[in-house]
Parts: C-alpha cells; sequence; structure tokens
C-alpha cells in the first residue's frame, strides 16, 4: 500500500516524505513534532493511525488525509474515500476539505464514535487472524455475536448517562456518543440527524428487553427508520458522563481505551479533513 501511495503522489507531482510509525502513539509524535512544517499530512493505516494524527494535529488547519489501511477504516468509509489507496490519494488530491467536530473520552479525540457494549466487545473479541483475512467482516460477525449473546443470554448492563445534566439510566445492550450519523458506507446509521460538524455529540441508548426488540432495533438501523421506539434513546448534547454496572470495557473509533465511567465531551471543527469531491 506504501508503495501504491508513493506511486500516485508522484504522478499527481507532489514531493512526499515517509515516516514510518513503530509503536502505538508514535503517529501522533510524528504529526506533532513535523506536521506543521507540511502543506498537507496524510496517514496510512487504521482509524487508530488517523485519529493520533488528526489528534495531534486538532486545531491547526492543516488539511489531513486519511488513506484507508487498516481492517475497519471507519472514518475514511465515513468520508467517502475509496479504499483502494492510490485511487484514495488522487481523490484527495482533486477533492475539498471539511471541518469535522472531534469527541474527547479518557483523554483520546475520537473522530466516529466512542461506546460501551456491543461494539467495544466487537473490538475486544475479534481476533488479529480474522481482521487479516476477513478485513470489515470479521468485525461484521464478531459484532452479530455479541449482539445475540447479550440478547439470548440477557447479558444486558446498567448504564447511568448524565447528558448536560439530564440523567437517563436503563438496563441496555450499548451505549454509543456519535460524532457521524452513519458507517460502512451508510449501510449502519445510529440515529437521526447526527453531523459532524454541529458541535454537538450524539448519546444513542438501545436497550432491547428481548429478541424482537433487538431485530427491531437492527431492522431500524439499516433502514434509517428512526420514529420513537421504546428501545431506542438519542440525546444531543456536548457533556457527557456515563457509569455502568458491571465496569466495562471503552472504544473509541475501533480502539480500546479503558473502562466505562468516563467523561466524553465534544470540541467544535477542531480537525480539517480532505474529503473526495
Amino acid at each position: 500500500m506504501l508503495a501504491a501511495a508513493r506511486r500516485a503522489f508522484a504522478e499527481a507531482g507532489v514531493a512526499l516524505d515517509v515516516a514510518v510509525t513503530e509503536r502505538p502513539g508514535h503517529a501522533a509524535e510524528i504529526a506533532h513534532a513535523r506536521g506543521r512544517d507540511y502543506d498537507l499530512v496524510f496517514s496510512l493505516g487504521g482509524d487508530g493511525t488517523a485519529m493520533e494524527v488528526a489528534g495531534a494535529l486538532a486545531y491547526t488547519d492543516i488539511p489531513i488525509g486519511v488513506l484507508p489501511g487498516g481492517t475497519g477504516n471507519l472514518l475514511a468509509r465515513a468520508l467517502g474515500i475509496p479504499r483502494n489507496v492510490e485511487r484514495a490519494v488522487k481523490g484527495l488530491l482533486d477533492g475539498g476539505s471539511r471541518q469535522i467536530d472531534l469527541g474527547v473520552v479518557h483523554g483520546h479525540r475520537f473522530a466516529v464514535a466512542a461506546g460501551v457494549g456491543i461494539d467495544a466487545a466487537m473490538v475486544a473479541e475479534t481476533p488479529r487472524w480474522m481482521k487479516r483475512r476477513l478485513g470489515v467482516l470479521a468485525y461484521t460477525l464478531i459484532a452479530t455475536r455479541a449482539a445475540l449473546r447479550s440478547v439470548v443470554l440477557k447479558r444486558f448492563f446498567i448504564a447511568r448517562v448524565t447528558v448536560d445534566g439530564e440523567v437517563i439510566e436503563r438496563r441496555v445492550a450499548a451505549v454509543l456518543f456519535a460524532n457521524f450519523g452513519a458507517i460502512l458506507e451508510d449501510r449502519i446509521a445510529f440515529g437521526p440527524g447526527i453531523a459532524c460538524d454541529d458541535g454537538v455529540l450524539d448519546c444513542c441508548i438501545f436497550a432491547p428487553r428481548h429478541l424482537r426488540d433487538a431485530l427491531r432495533i437492527m431492522w431500524r438501523v439499516t433502514r434509517r427508520d428512526f420514529r420513537p421506539d421504546p428501545a431506542m434513546v438519542y440525546r444531543r448534547g456536548t457533556r457527557f458522563h456515563i457509569e455502568t454496572v458491571p465496569e466495562l470495557p471503552l472504544q473509541a473509533d475501533g480502539e480500546l481505551l479503558g473502562t466505562s465511567t468516563a467523561d466524553v465531551t465534544v470540541e467544535p471543527l477542531a480537525a480539517r479533513l480532505l474529503v473526495p469531491r
């Protein structure tokens, strides 16, 4: 993929310096130390690498190009970036840019969503070999297994979420703090009217009581049907606090970041990302 990216930049007449990451957190260090010396900064990797770069360059107005090189590539997919690296380079160089909000949880910035429950279980339980062989399908299979396990075995948890002062307590399967409204080329939508540039995050609480509720939720998020539903709760805000019983893992943009007792905030229009036409 790096060779393909080099070819695409060379064909476009763009001078390119490459820095290779060696460990988690290294992309942030490189972007913080060197990113301001360039007209554009591109990441080639998964969502974790992209968010390290975006977090390090937040509020600098330096355009960031996300090249898909990971398993889920949720941010690249949400922005409509082609999955082929050469096409992605050409599309981003010929496109424009947009400012987006970033969420913050446990001191880490995220772009797409942070969550507790089924999504975090998916991140924790998907084996590396399956991601290499199946790509994003691996996440889909493990998420489906986690959802069925939660509902059939009734492995729900108690979530107490405070949204700008309002307290919501439910027995739930998942809680999401969403910045983008949909993932996987809009195949799955989190909730109604979610925008990445409105200065707020959307808290999406999914509280099925039984299998019928769970199937209805799955149908509605794939069909963008967000009529009032007792198993789906939505709140928009800028400051959130979540506590769960029991304590569970929390993920943000596909990275496990800590436990489910957390404060979540939003940084309006913090990142400038390149987008295709």
